[in-house]
């Protein structure tokens, strides 16, 4: 059985890849050709050329799609909107019709910036309302994708953190390298999330694949700021807190703006057997590999 995974040299594709050739002949796409994953066949497509992905298609006649790739950065987004739009929502509605045509399982990673964080936390039956470019190509795409599939597993995905392979990164591999050099770090205290470590996640896409079909939340069981999460990080691995500074969305310029706290209920998740670890559990797995 062959599973196609796109953004497979990714921070979380990478991962995925790993779990799922216990079980699937796995095909990966990526933009990462120093990427190479023991026992995963890796493509060199672009996604947002149809053509050339229909000519994959017909070639390779997937069993199941996982589509991981997207331009996550918010920044980005609100700066590229054009660029970013063919990626994250029409490269992902062509997918859900090809997979739709082939009947056969789609899972999809959106976000839980899908939400502007007043009301948290949120569950799936919770209207969507983004703040930024981002979580508003997300609800498009998610909107497109089961328009067309019904059947697409949408499983929106909450900050994630873990080791990386040396092309790829997390959100917490900067604050690692900042803290260690005894710079200043500058974390959000009214910003929440509900973080998951990258195998927890890629457990729960994992899972998806097998059980889901609509919109899911694959968040953690812990609501923490950013700040309480570098709190964390200091204690648990043992790193110099000199750097660690308080500060609000607000003291920090970005681009896109932020929603205050979209953290997710992930009850349906956890029913299903979704069990991902507390946070300083994982940290403390990770210490001497980050």
């Amino acid at each position: 059985m062959k599973l196609l995974i796109t953004g497979a040299t990714g921070f979380l594709g990478w991962q995925v890849a790993q779990q799922a050739k216990t079980e699937w002949e796995v095909y990966g796409i990526g933009r990462s050709r120093s990427g190479v994953i023991p026992g995963v066949t890796l493509l060199n497509l672009d996604l947002t050329d149809f053509a050339a992905l229909k000519t994959l298609w017909q070639d390779l006649q997937p069993d199941a799609v996982m589509h991981l790739a997207a331009q996550s950065s918010p920044n980005v987004c609100q700066t590229q909107p054009e660029a970013s739009y063919q990626v994250n929502v029409v490269a992902s509605g062509n997918l859900a019709g090809l997979c739709a045509d082939a009947a056969i399982p789609c899972v999809f990673t959106s976000t839980d910036l899908v939400f502007d964080g007043l009301h948290a936390p949120y569950q799936e039956t919770d209207p969507v309302s983004p703040v930024n470019a981002y979580g508003e190509q997300k609800v498009l795409a998610e909107q497109a994708m089961l328009q067309r599939y019904p059947s697409v597993a949408v499983c929106r995905m909450p900050l994630m953190y873990g080791d990386v392979p040396a092309h790829a990164s997390s959100f917490i591999q900067p604050f690692l390298q900042t803290l260690r050099a005894a710079q200043a770090l500058r974390l959000f205290v009214d910003e929440f999330r509900t973080p998951v470590s990258r195998a927890a996640a890629a457990q729960g896409l994992m899972l998806a694949l097998h059980q889901v079909q609509g919109v899911i939340h694959l968040g953690g069981k812990e609501r923490i700021s950013r700040y309480e999460f570098g709190r964390l990080l200091v204690e648990t691995l043992d790193l110099p807190a000199t750097g660690l500074q308080a500060c609000r969305q607000q003291d920090v310029p970005m681009a896109a703006p932020r929603p205050a706290d979209v953290s997710l209920n992930s009850d349906r998740a956890f029913h299903l057997g979704y069990n991902p670890p507390p946070i300083q559990a994982e940290l403390l797995a990770l210490k001497g590999r980050i």
